[in-house]
């Protein structure tokens, strides 16, 4: 709420990522199979909307960025920079659950910056994996203790039914009360 508030510098990717997002204004059909490139379309037609949803200070870079390892070439989907944070911010869009794999590839292209394309007065880069389902504990085991670099989001093309927020309220209200056993 602080970061919200302007009250203090954010000091991690967390702080100012939401997790989900709601991506409603891309106007994608719920039932109707896309694929990635599809999504990113939609992205980018609407990227003030997509800006504006995923949090502050983003400024947009390139789509579809390509870079070259040792004669292999690589696209990462979407490339920002965070004025705030004062790094880059590099997305990979993923319409399936999110796998290890997908970790791995987005690992690799904020290695990629870290190494290559950041300058010395700016932070290390963040790599968020924007899926359409998660396995946090796949999430929280594939990655770093002290990890800050890789954020895994869910997005979600509608906002919940009523029915569906209470069931959600009460889930987190359950969590809550088996850490207050434990």
């Amino acid at each position: 709420m602080a970061v919200a508030r302007e009250e203090k510098q954010p000091n991690d990717a967390k702080e100012i990522i939401k997790d989900p997002m709601v991506l409603e204004f891309l106007g994608l059909k719920r039932e109707a199979a896309y694929y990635e490139k599809d999504l990113e379309a939609a992205i980018i037609t609407h990227l003030q909307d997509f800006i504006l949803e995923i949090g502050n200070g983003f400024s947009f870079v390139a789509r579809q960025k390509r870079i070259h390892i040792e004669g292999d070439e690589f696209s990462i989907d979407l490339v920002f920079y965070n004025r705030l944070l004062q790094c880059f911010v590099l997305f990979e869009i993923k319409t399936a659950k999110l796998t290890h794999q997908d970790i791995g590839q987005l690992q690799m292209y904020v290695n990629f910056y870290d190494r290559f394309e950041k300058q010395s007065f700016e932070n290390p880069t963040i790599g968020i994996l924007l899926c359409a389902d998660k396995n946090d504990a796949v999430v929280k085991i594939m990655l770093p203790e002290n990890n800050k670099s890789i954020v895994a989001s869910k997005y979600q093309l509608y906002l919940p039914t009523e029915q569906q927020l209470i069931a959600e309220v009460q889930k987190e209200i359950d969590k809550m009360d088996q850490k207050g056993m434990e």
